[in-house]
């Protein structure tokens, strides 16, 4: 990597102490619990400002070259917004100007998030969603930003995504860039922005799979069709690690090597699959194998982006650098840095943390410690035959895990069918699952010399309990003595922990056989990034147009917390 990198982490922590949900929806800033009556109080604005100070003193120390904030919607104005609207932006602008002051006097640059597209009702007359509109509205907004702003080092696109069904508010997302030639209109209208005012656009390929461009993260094809021809100093692209969300399994992004555009990795430390940071959940290893195969790449790859609090649905609600409770996310932060920027080896990496953070602390012990965290995550949390295979349905990969979704276990027939198509030796998968339960075990004795949080090993413990019963009845043959003792076990498991995993049981059986699931499968699922003929005729272009059909599916075989947060199911479809 060059001396010109850049290296971001997320500060959005600060703004939720305001959110009071059951469950936090974690994608974006919570904007409407942080008002009052449409204002920001002072004392609210009191209490971000002097959490911003510890989120950017943590950044400034590890290295950082920059943090980013949601988002442009709340800070560009328009002069036909309703006056009420107006003053909210106005408190907004005022807070986030003291922000930039406390980021820029510790080093740091300051970068805002926005979706492409945000509206409201002035918005949606002005553009009538049309791309050419749009994306000539958003260069107006971030030229006023930039004027307004100096502080500011650039915006942060997000094109394949929008706004969660559970999300309100003054602005609401939606995905206008469906295809490549939509792109390519937008960063013709924003580049030349960007460049006069000295501003770094930071484009993100990430995509829940929607539309033509859906498959951006990992099809080389739309790759090329949208940047090919498009230089600009201005420009970077950003990728997540894999051809997927932060999922383990999945091997380095190739789009890393397609282009001499410059690009940035997206590293998740606050793991949204895999416990949101209540349990270790260590990525060490996996930064040092994607830094070893970038390491050659050094003008093309040229930084990080690291997620330590934005993602997921759930109610767990640790702050990351603002409370004593978050080690396990500010150690996979902490040890990302020390090998993307220092080029530091793991073990080197945990050794430094150790100095820093846990004195008392052996690191070969430590580091002994976490090659377990890592192997009960793989072994247990994930499933090895499953997690390691190749999907892919219409333009989406297929994530590695599907049974533990944010903060769901889901254990019921539909899921057990699934699983029964795509794994052959499913005794070997309960082994597999009971062995990791020991690996815990061995953590949790562990702990206490090494000075770290055995509480969050037992409630590890509890959790992956759950799990391996749950291959048993995943792989075997049902018995109701089984489904008694995984009724017990979440019984349980709600009377220990106040805040837990929701665990969805259901027995019942369904309608669609195993063979005929199996069938379906093997028609409408690849093993293969290219399309088949078959999804170029049907997967893609038909299903989107026969969804409605498979509704009633759809009721009898997916969760309605599927529905209700995200982009819901149906955004596969499109």
């Amino acid at each position: 990597m060059n001396d010109n990198r850049l290296f971001l982490l997320d500060a959005i922590g600060p703004f939720f102490r305001a959110d009071r949900s059951r469950r936090i929806n974690w994608s974006k800033i919570p904007f409407r619990a942080i008002e009052t009556n449409g204002r920001i109080l002072p004392e609210r604005a009191a209490q971000i400002r002097t959490d911003f100070e510890r989120v950017t003193d943590a950044a400034a120390r590890l290295g950082f070259t920059g943090v980013t904030l949601d988002d442009v919607a709340h800070l560009a104005d328009d002069a036909d917004y309703p006056d009420p609207l107006r003053r909210t932006i106005g408190d907004y602008r005022a807070l986030y100007s003291s922000l930039f002051g406390i980021a820029s006097g510790k080093g740091l640059g300051v970068f805002l998030t926005t979706d492409v597209m945000y509206f409201n009702e002035v918005i949606r007359r002005k553009t009538r969603r049309r791309v050419g509109a749009v994306s000539d509205y958003l260069a107006g907004a971030c030229d006023q930003l930039f004027r307004d702003f100096p502080e500011l080092s650039g915006i942060i696109t997000r094109i394949g995504e929008a706004d969660g069904v559970d999300v309100e508010g003054d602005f609401l997302s939606e995905i206008i860039i469906r295809r490549p030639t939509h792109a390519r209109r937008l960063l013709h209208a924003l580049l030349p922005v960007f460049e006069r005012h000295r501003r770094t656009l930071i484009f993100r390929t990430w995509s829940v799979g929607a539309y033509r461009i859906g498959d951006l993260m990992w099809n080389r094809k739309t790759f090329r069709r949208t940047f090919d021809g498009i230089e600009s100093p201005a420009l970077i692209i950003s990728l997540k690690h894999g051809e997927s969300d932060f999922f383990r399994f999945l091997p380095l992004n190739k789009q890393f090597f397609r282009t001499t555009h410059r690009k940035i990795i997206e590293l998740q430390a606050r793991r949204e699959y895999e416990g949101f940071g209540e349990y270790p959940a260590f990525i060490g290893w996996d930064c040092e194998n994607y830094a070893l195969q970038l390491r050659d790449r050094p003008n093309v790859v040229v930084g990080a982006s690291i997620w330590c609090q934005t993602g997921g649905w759930g109610p767990f609600r640790r702050l990351t650098f603002l409370d004593d409770r978050s080690i396990w996310t500010e150690l996979n932060v902490h040890v990302a840095m020390r090998i993307l920027r220092d080029g530091m080896t793991t073990e080197e990496a945990i050794a430094d943390f150790a100095r820093e953070r846990l004195p008392e602390a052996d690191p070969v012990r430590l580091t002994r410690f976490l090659r377990l965290s890592e192997e009960v995550i793989r072994e247990l949390l994930y499933l090895r035959e499953f997690s390691s295979k190749k999907l892919f349905f219409r333009r989406l990969r297929i994530p590695p895990l599907l049974w533990v979704y944010w903060d769901h276990i889901i254990i019921n027939a539909s899921m057990r069918n699934i699983l029964r198509c795509f794994v052959s030796d499913g005794e070997a998968a309960i082994r597999e699952g009971r062995s990791a339960l020991e690996k815990i075990r061995e953590m949790i004795e562990m702990a206490p010399a090494l000075g770290l949080p055995i509480d969050d090993l037992h409630f590890q413990y509890d959790t992956f309990e759950i799990l391996a019963a749950a291959r048993e009845y995943y792989f075997r043959s049902f018995r109701e003595e089984t489904a008694q003792r995984l009724r017990a076990l979440a019984r349980r498991y709600r009377r220990r922990h106040r805040t837990a995993y929701h665990v969805v049981l259901n027995f019942r059986q369904i309608r669609l056989t195993r063979e005929r699931l199996r069938r379906l499968l093997w028609v409408f699922v690849r093993d293969q990034r290219g399309y088949r003929l078959f999804d170029r005729i049907v997967t893609v272009r038909f299903l989107s147009w026969l969804y409605p059909l498979l509704r009633r599916f759809r009721r009898e075989n997916i969760p309605d917390f599927a529905e209700k947060q995200a982009m819901g199911i149906e955004t596969l479809f499109r």
